[in-house]
């Protein structure tokens, strides 16, 4: 199943997409939805044309910040060595991970809020993202994907120098309000299948800047949520990102960053695409 949340005349909506309708859902948001678990009944339920709604972020409610993973393909790690303003580390042992404020999260065709006071090294990172759908500790591997709801896109928007800036954490340069798209929909666990199969690219003004799958990762996706949750619960509704590929605008020769009236594009077959435009917001 493929579950999204539209705006339906001014009221924000959870619903299943059903080739081009979207049955809407009583719960009051997909954390609702995803708390209430499976299956649901579908029978009776008002139904509006995809067309006729927009879609917004899939998840709107964050009970904590957005999880993050760092370097989570070796090509991406090896392409950035050097240019990391004087904070190389070794290849790490186990998953790097980080969070994100979730004032960041926009819409699958919102705008990105850009703004050059903030920052002169805009950058791009298309992500595979899990929803957690199973509260957990300390989950083995071979249980973690028993723990993923759904997978959804999103782009990791980072501002490169805020991130060099404060003590090589990664917080600040990853947490700029209204500034990663997320969605169109979230693909539940069964329907996308293997996650470690996935196919991911990310076109700035139509131009292909990173396409790789998966299968490249450098943890795969049930080491990442056993790793996470070692001493620490999950809950339904926690959003994770996965990692990077290679390809980002930071580490090219000569670098490539974000401007204003940018166009970036974030897809996957499986997934579906998140298409985005960088304008100009004040907020510095």
């Amino acid at each position: 199943m493929r579950f999204v949340t539209v705006d339906d005349a001014g009221r924000e909506r959870p619903g299943v997409l059903d080739g081009d309708d979207v049955v809407l859902l009583p719960h009051a948001d997909l954390v609702a939805v995803i708390e209430a678990g499976m299956p649901l009944d579908l029978n009776g339920l008002p139904r509006v044309a995809l067309a006729e709604v927009a879609l917004l972020a899939p998840l709107r409610r964050f009970r904590r910040d957005i999880l993050c993973t760092g370097w989570n393909y070796w090509d991406h790690f090896e392409e950035s060595k050097g240019k990391r303003d004087g904070q190389d580390v070794d290849r790490p042992e186990h998953p790097t991970f980080f969070t994100k404020g979730p004032d960041v999260v926009i819409g699958p065709y919102d705008d990105i809020a850009y703004d050059p006071a903030i920052s002169a090294k805009w950058d791009y990172e298309a992500e595979l993202a899990l929803v957690i759908g199973k509260t957990g500790r300390s989950i083995p591997v071979a249980e973690a994907l028993d723990h993923v709801w759904g997978y959804t896109l999103a782009n990791d928007i980072s501002q490169r120098d805020l991130q060099r800036a404060h003590g090589g954490q990664w917080l600040k340069g990853k947490s700029i309000d209204r500034t990663m798209p997320l969605g169109p929909w979230i693909v539940t666990a069964d329907e996308l299948g293997d996650p470690q199969d996935v196919r991911l690219q990310c076109l700035l003004n139509g131009e292909v800047m990173q396409d790789a799958s998966t299968k490249q990762m450098a943890y795969d996706v049930a080491t990442l949520v056993s790793e996470l949750s070692f001493g620490m619960t999950l809950r339904p509704g926690d959003l994770l990102l996965t990692g990077t590929p290679a390809g980002i605008g930071n580490a090219r020769e000569p670098q490539v960053f974000l401007k204003e009236g940018d166009e970036v594009i974030t897809r996957s077959d499986q997934l579906g695409e998140l298409r985005n435009t960088l304008v100009y917001r004040e907020l510095s």
